[in-house]
């Protein structure tokens, strides 16, 4: 299918890596503008010239930390003094924290809130004006499959993305009448950064625990950023004008939920 963003401004946070970089670059190479949101500024260089390869039109990098407010602001005015507006929304950022219920401190369930959840309220807080305003926005929260079905030890993150699950479905009910569109994507095992750092912590030779790893996947694999990005693509376009409230897994069959 051709999917055309051309004219269309998109901001995806944590999109120097991974899943951010992969939809940052399919939307870049369908048209778009885009801006991209990480921590670090030598990896948004390097996310720039990557998407830069592919791009018909506009990428712009900004330095922020979205577990801030003050930090989701000034990004917000740098990339609407960029383009000029805003239409579609991926709030991607987040890592993975877990362990057993006891052992979580007060410390690291706000840091996780702040990260993934008000992260993404704020930023969409922000867009929501003026999306309402032109009858037209995508907003794509990425969560996990813990957000569904949690398993034990998951806490906080499958609390933190069940959480942002609600949020997209009160979301698409107040934008569906504006034509803004809310939508999640619910990932499972994607081949990311976060898994080869998990990977080193652990003594394993990366190929090694992506094969242990599949073996927890039906479709005996780990997926790839890229085919998340085609989805998400689909989810901004016109082609997915009818698609708002849902929570997609894309999981390669691992979630034991639809």
């Amino acid at each position: 299918m051709e999917i055309s963003l051309k004219g269309r401004c998109a901001i995806i946070t944590g999109g120097s890596k991974g899943i951010g970089l992969g939809v940052a670059t399919r939307f870049a190479a369908s048209g778009a503008d885009v801006a991209i949101v990480a921590r670090g500024t030598d990896g948004i260089a390097q996310a720039m010239n990557s998407i830069g390869a592919q791009a018909k039109g506009r990428v712009f990098g900004a330095q922020g930390d979205v577990a801030k407010a003050a930090d989701v602001q000034r990004v917000y005015d740098q990339v609407m003094k960029a383009f000029g507006k805003i239409d579609i929304v991926v709030n991607n950022a987040g890592e993975s924290r877990t362990g057993a219920f006891e052992s979580i401190t007060d410390e690291l369930w706000l840091q996780d809130f702040d990260q993934k959840l008000f992260a993404a309220i704020r930023l969409i807080r922000l867009v929501w004006p003026q999306m309402k305003e032109r009858r037209w926005g995508r907003i794509i929260n990425v969560l996990n499959i813990g957000a569904k079905a949690p398993r034990a030890g998951s806490a906080p993150t499958s609390v933190t993305r069940a959480a942002g699950m609600a949020l997209t479905k009160v979301l698409a009910g107040e934008g569906a009448p504006h034509n803004v569109l809310v939508n999640a994507m619910l990932v499972g095992l994607i081949e990311a950064d976060q898994h080869v750092q998990r990977a080193a912590r652990t003594g394993v030779a990366y190929e090694d625990y992506k094969t242990k790893t599949a073996k927890e996947i039906p479709v005996g694999r780990m997926g790839r950023p890229e085919e998340l990005a085609n989805l998400a693509c689909l989810l901004v376009s016109e082609q997915g004008a009818y698609i708002t409230g849902t929570a997609i897994n894309v999981d390669g069959g691992r979630s034991p939920v639809v």
